[in-house]
């Protein structure tokens, strides 16, 4: 039995912690904070609940794995999970709303020619056919199996994209897919919604980025009663009946070092901790730039993405019910100075006071680096969900602003990290499961292979399978 330290308790660190316990180790969570979750948060005020993280689920079974794995009660016998549908209504600058079935190609094809035209839906099925290729091409180097030692092989672009020109110029970004391939500024707005929600700018994707409307479109979109919140208790308690120590309000200032490998962490207040393995779940960067690793030149850090996005949230307490014809999802693209946002209307009696209420939460992504006044930018993106929700400004009662500073709060990083994407030169992969420290693992959305609830829990499966099993392990089979 290993004496096994992690930092911090986001939902890749509890997912490593719970497996690691279940194989016999001795587990303890160091969590800066007051509570555990790290990005899956929740805000509450009057009766009103609000996400002030993900709001819905993708690829469920990365969970229903780590519940089974770790118990007899299924992931269904601990949260409600209900399928989202439509997926997404998506209303266009134009005024053009399309409603997209949840996991339906031939539905999705359907409603795009309806709404953009004939011919819209079979461009964006042959897309949608490309798209696969790509995800065939990459899902078990960037999902399912410890990043490689050599990563150059997934430097390299994945995405068939059609030649274009006489000179056969390469397809090279997502934005380029939607002008030469999708060929209607709709479906082009339709695409490049995928990659900013995710904190891709299109301009700069790569093509292989295609893989995040196809993983959506191809395995549905899920809502967790009570709001995403609730899947972070439930993979609380199970920690908790694995017998995992959490420690809160317990800072990790430094990951102690013995004969060139991990062995222990100091805590703020100078207490040590000795371990056989450090898994952390903390942003990368934060663990260098802060000196918690004692590497004092950047260029000795271990290569991590870096997307520089983060995300504006705005929670929003309606009074009068939440119309019939209203759908969970609405993307309402860029119109003049209105940016691009998610809203979310969960029909959901645990997140309002009553049946005359409403909770509303919208998102924007945005720099990293963004100034100005939050205040003005959340006015824009409060007129751009009036196209989703009738009678807004009417209805409103009060609103909660979040920004990237109460992002860097909650987690360490005013950057949300992006799952890991092929090509780019390879800029877009996050740091390895192993770090360059013996017995220092990483783990969470910082880490292969990144940003996301899912690829956050396959990180957790991934370290512990490389904990427990050692060199000889391959992922998933």
């Amino acid at each position: 039995m290993a004496r096994i330290v992690v930092i911090g308790a986001g939902l890749g660190a509890m997912a490593a912690a719970a497996r690691l316990a279940v194989a016999g180790h001795r587990v303890t969570v160091y969590e800066r904070g007051a509570t555990y979750g790290g990005a899956v948060g929740r805000f509450e005020r009057d009766g009103f609940a609000f996400d002030t993280g993900p709001g819905l689920l993708h690829l469920p079974a990365v969970y229903r794995d780590l519940f089974v794995k770790t118990g007899k009660e299924s992931l269904e016998e601990c949260v409600t999970l209900t399928q989202v549908d439509p997926a997404s209504r998506h209303v266009f600058a134009d005024g053009t709303r399309v409603d997209l079935p949840n996991a339906s190609r031939a539905g999705t094809v359907a409603a795009l020619d309806a709404a953009l035209g004939a011919g819209a839906g079979e461009r964006w099925g042959d897309f949608l056919v490309r798209a696969r290729e790509a995800w065939d091409r990459t899902r078990r180097p960037l999902l399912e199996e410890p990043q490689p030692a050599d990563p150059a092989p997934l430097a390299r672009e994945p995405y068939p994209a059609l030649k274009a020109g006489l000179l056969r110029r390469p397809t090279t970004t997502l934005a380029q897919i939607g002008a030469r391939e999708l060929r209607e500024p709709r479906l082009a707005a339709l695409l490049d919604a995928y990659a900013w929600s995710y904190g891709f700018d299109p301009a700069t994707a790569p093509a292989s980025a295609a893989v995040l409307p196809y993983m959506e479109q191809t395995f549905g979109s899920w809502y967790v009663a009570g709001g995403l919140r609730a899947l972070a208790d439930a993979v609380y308690e199970r920690c908790r009946k694995r017998r995992v120590e959490f420690v809160f309000e317990a800072p990790v200032e430094e990951v102690l070092e013995k004969d060139g490998r991990a062995a222990g962490v100091g805590l703020a207040g100078g207490e040590t901790v000795e371990a056989d393995h450090v898994v952390s779940g903390a942003p990368v960067p934060v663990l260098y730039s802060d000196q918690v690793i004692g590497w004092e030149r950047q260029d000795d850090w271990p290569r991590h993405q870096e997307i520089g996005t983060s995300r504006v949230t705005v929670c929003l307490a309606l009074r009068g019910p939440r119309e019939a014809t209203a759908v969970h999802r609405t993307v309402v693209h860029a119109a003049g100075e209105r940016p691009t946002v998610t809203v979310l209307r969960p029909d959901d009696p645990a997140v309002r006071p009553d049946a005359d209420h409403e909770s509303v939460t919208v998102t924007a992504t945005v720099a990293t680096s963004a100034g100005g006044d939050g205040e003005s930018f959340a006015d824009r993106m409060v007129a751009a969900a009036g196209q989703a929700v009738p009678g807004l400004r009417e209805r409103l009662l009060w609103r909660h602003v979040r920004t990237p500073e109460d992002v860097r709060r909650d987690t360490g990083s005013a950057e949300v990290p992006g799952p890991a994407l092929a090509g780019a030169r390879g800029l877009l992969l996050p740091a390895a499961n192993r770090s360059p420290l013996p017995g220092l693992w990483f783990a969470g959305g910082w880490s292969h292979p990144g940003g996301g609830l899912a690829h956050a829990g396959m990180s957790g499966a991934l370290v512990a399978g490389l904990i427990v099993e050692g060199d000889g392990f391959r992922g998933s089979q």
